[in-house]
């Protein structure tokens, strides 16, 4: 396996096994699965020539398909993923620098007097996450740092992404502009599903007498 630095893949020889035909759904190899298990183990995806820097079943297919032209479906890639006890858990969403006091003092006392000010103001409040807006139209409010579970706007950002067709992906920026429109579109017309964004159990303070 080891060879010259072809096609992006460092370390790895991206010639074919003899006798495959792209997309032929056959089990690799003890030896073609450590080379991509230690791809992957060595690698983040930009490395190699890929989108991201966390490995997602989806990319893990990828470096297979390249060394061996071989395509596997996700679930396929997943079963070889678990043999190699590379299951990728879910991370906590709690962030381990997150403040506990921080978050006690914005849910309490910071987030209760923000509403009763914009009534009496006659404003209105936004949560917003990574947008570019213009400081003097509006007055800002930080969210405790490292505490993204406390922003229901991160529940819309989520419920976006799995929205987004799995089956025709978008295949670049103007298409993907087009799905999300249509997505924030149908969900104009759902407010039973935007009432829900606000009843998550770390953003129920929200609404919260």
């Amino acid at each position: 396996m080891v060879g010259e630095v072809t096609g992006g893949w460092p370390g790895r020889t991206a010639v074919p096994s003899a006798g495959r035909r792209a997309g032929d759904h056959q089990v690799l190899s003890e030896a073609e699965q450590a080379g991509v298990r230690q791809a992957v183990l060595d690698h983040a995806p930009s490395d190699l020539g890929l989108s991201g820097q966390l490995w997602t079943r989806r990319l893990v297919g990828e470096p297979i398909f390249k060394l061996y032209r071989v395509r596997f479906t996700e679930p396929g890639v997943g079963k070889y993923l678990m043999r190699w006890g590379l299951t990728f858990p879910r991370p906590d969403k709690r962030a381990i620098q997150q403040d506990p006091e921080a978050v006690r003092i914005w849910r309490e006392e910071t987030w209760r007097a923000i509403p009763a000010r914009a009534k009496a103001e006659n404003g209105v409040v936004l949560f917003a996450d990574q947008v570019g807006i213009r400081s003097d139209q509006v007055e800002l409010h930080f969210l405790p740092s490292y505490s993204p579970d406390l922003n229901p706007d991160e529940l819309v950002d989520a419920d976006l992404k799995r929205s987004l067709p799995h089956t025709h992906r978008a295949r670049n920026q103007t298409e993907l502009a087009s799905e999300t429109r249509r997505f924030f579109h149908r969900r104009q017309h759902q407010p039973h599903i935007v009432r829900g964004y606000f009843c998550g159990r770390h953003v129920g303070y929200v609404i919260d007498e």
